[in-house]
């Protein structure tokens, strides 16, 4: 139901945040109850933000996937923990990537041997 795309590139207090795309599928279970998608979303968010995270961005989609996501947080044991919770509902399914900036992107070429 919800895509968490992370995209934790957003600075908090001087920290940078990881950032996470999510792609997501809707479940036989998920699409019989579409209705409550926004209510169930709402209560999501509310969720990743109790944890410290945010949503950026999120978008219904045509295609392979149905919800695209975009979040940010303090740490990948949030995100994973984020997901789990998100995918034990039973109304969606996700895959999802940790994102790097450009600037991290460089960082990490420039290290390379």
């Amino acid at each position: 139901m919800l895509v968490v795309v992370a995209y934790w590139h957003i600075i908090r207090k001087g920290v940078r945040m990881p950032t996470y795309i999510s792609l997501m599928k809707f479940t036989e279970q998920g699409i019989k109850d579409i209705k409550n998608t926004p209510q169930r979303t709402d209560n999501l968010v509310k969720g990743l933000e109790a944890m410290g995270g945010k949503l950026i961005a999120l978008y219904a989609t045509i295609g392979e996937y149905d919800l695209v996501a975009i979040a940010e947080g303090p740490s990948d044991e949030v995100a994973m923990t984020f997901l789990l919770t998100m995918g034990s509902l039973g109304n969606i399914r996700t895959t999802t990537l940790k994102a790097f900036t450009r600037e991290e992107f460089e960082a990490i070429v420039k290290r390379l041997p």
